[in-house]
Parts: C-alpha cells; sequence; structure tokens
C-alpha cells in the first residue's frame, strides 16, 4: 500500500485531491512581505484576481521546503504506508531537493519503508496528467515499484506547450532572458513555449492569439492523430477559461476525438510566471500502451 503525494505543480483542485486521496505539499507566494501558501492562505481565484486587479504586480513563489514534505510524509509513514511523492521540474523550482532532503531526513527513522521522490520533469497540466496516470496504476492494483518504473518512462512521453499574453513574467520570473522577452514586445508577438527536458524553450512566436492558438492546434493533430488512441491530453489556463473552453472544442473537431480530462486552471507555481491570459495543452502516452516496466 503506497500514499501519493505532489507539489502544489500539479494543480489539483482540493475537490480533485480530496477525491483522489493525494496530499498536496503547497508552493509559497510572496506578495513583498507577505508569504502565503496557495491553497491554504490564499486560494487560487483570490490569488490571480490580486494579479489581475494590480498589472504591476509581480509576486514570487517558493518551493516547499524540507519540513513542509516531512509535515505530510510522516504521519503516512507511521500508519504504515510506503510513499511515491511527484514534484515539478527540477529545473524550474527547487521543490525536488526539498522532497529528496526530506526522504533522506525521514528514512533513517523508518527504515523499513520505501519512499520514492520522482522528478515529473513536466509542471502544471503535464505533471498533472503523471499524476492522473499513477492514479490510475492505483487503482489497476500496480505495487509501488512496477508504478514507479511505467512513470519514469511516462514522464518522457510527456510534452507540454503554451502560449502568453505577455513575456514580462517569465523575464522578471528570469525563466527567459531579457534580449527574448524585449523583442517579442516591440514587435508585438506572441511567443509559443514548451517545456522541453524540464526547461522553458521558444518554438516560435506569431503576431496574435488566435494565431498561436491555430498553430499550436495544428502541431497537435500532425503529431497525434495517428496516436490519439494511446494518449491522454490535458489542457490548462490562467484566467483565460473561454479561450480555453474554445480551444479544447476545436481541438476535438480537428482530432476527432474526446479530451476527457477536466480543463484546469493553472495554478500559481507555473501561474507565477506565465501571467494571466496563458493557454497551455499537454499531453503523455497512457501507461497501458508502454513497453514493459520492471
Amino acid at each position: 500500500m503506497y500514499q501519493v503525494i505532489s507539489d502544489g505543480g500539479c494543480d489539483f483542485t482540493k475537490e480533485e485531491a480530496k477525491k483522489h486521496n493525494i496530499e498536496v505539499v503547497p508552493f509559497y507566494i510572496t506578495f513583498e512581505e507577505e508569504h502565503l501558501r496557495e491553497g491554504i492562505d490564499i486560494t487560487r481565484e483570490d490569488y490571480f484576481k490580486r494579479l489581475l486587479a494590480d498589472k504591476g504586480m509581480f509576486p514570487k513563489t517558493a518551493q516547499p521546503s524540507p519540513q513542509d514534505y516531512i509535515d505530510v510524509m510522516k504521519p503516512h509513514l507511521e500508519a504504515g504506508k510506503d510513499l511515491i511523492v511527484l514534484t515539478i521540474s527540477s529545473k524550474l523550482s527547487g521543490s525536488y531537493n526539498s522532497a529528496t532532503l526530506a526522504a533522506g531526513m525521514l528514512s533513517e527513522d523508518f527504515p523499513n519503508r520505501a519512499i520514492k521522490i520522482i522528478d515529473t520533469l513536466s509542471g502544471s497540466v503535464g505533471q498533472g496528467l503523471i499524476l492522473r496516470e499513477i492514479l490510475r496504476m492505483q487503482s489497476a492494483n500496480y505495487n509501488l515499484q512496477k508504478t514507479v518504473s511505467y512513470a519514469e518512462k511516462i514522464l518522457k512521453t510527456t510534452r507540454v506547450y503554451f502560449t502568453l499574453d505577455t513575456v514580462e513574467y517569465l523575464k522578471r520570473g528570469g525563466r527567459i532572458g531579457p534580449t527574448t522577452a524585449l523583442v517579442g514586445g516591440i514587435l508585438g508577438l506572441r511567443p509559443i513555449l514548451q517545456l522541453e527536458e524540464g526547461q522553458i524553450s521558444q518554438l516560435d512566436s506569431v503576431r496574435g492569439k488566435k494565431n498561436a492558438l491555430k498553430m499550436i492546434r495544428e502541431g497537435i493533430v500532425a503529431a497525434l492523430q495517428d496516436e490519439k488512441q494511446n494518449i491522454n491530453l490535458s489542457i490548462g489556463h490562467v484566467l483565460s477559461e473561454d479561450d480555453a473552453v474554445n480551444f479544447k472544442s476545436s481541438t476535438e473537431e480537428s482530432l476527432g476525438m474526446e479530451i476527457s480530462t477536466p480543463i484546469t486552471e493553472v495554478g500559481a507555481a507555473i501561474g507565477t510566471h506565465a501571467g494571466p491570459g496563458a493557454l497551455a495543452f499537454a499531453y503523455c502516452k497512457k501507461f497501458e500502451t508502454i513497453g514493459d516496466a520492471a
């Protein structure tokens, strides 16, 4: 028996986490001297309302501490459970390091319990898809070793693409260079970005959100048309629900399949750096389509 834990990068709502018996270790949001835990001290909705109300506000995020992880992990270890812990990409956050440090400290007191930390090399809708596959394997009664083995293969098939209303949040958060941000701002171009091997890189840039979403959709159809029965897909947004709903509908029509994963409201871990208006798309292979795992 094992317990699934994730940091807040998975963007599961409280209701989803409770439904699936997942423990979520939240990120911290900092407004000047105010340090708040997402989902505990401030709701996701209130956070983004503050962000939208003050366009000059550029809050920061901080990863959970090792103690934050210990506080969540220890009760389950005491109850005799093993642990699978997912984190956002280690190249974007120190969350994986915090989880690893916590596991090292706890393993001394619980030498007979397994604690598996998985760096998803992803985030938001991508991390959420990997988590959903783990939950599906748990429901299928896969043991911890087999689940982790499949999960490590699944994360290598996971792709995340997104577009932003502005690159200012990425620039201020240090996620892209100032030159890239400046050129985009001057030319009025909208970037199309991807999470590749755990890092953000730019694929292209076009004029206008409509053209950006069209390009992403066309790329999706070209890449996935022959694989659509083997994949799960997810769409997320930051204060851009109408765009997300329309993008989901048009992508379903183009692919000729239903996207069953609910539309996700991106949380602070990624949303702070993406900014209002961002829209993301992710996919990964279903665990049943992955080759044999030990």
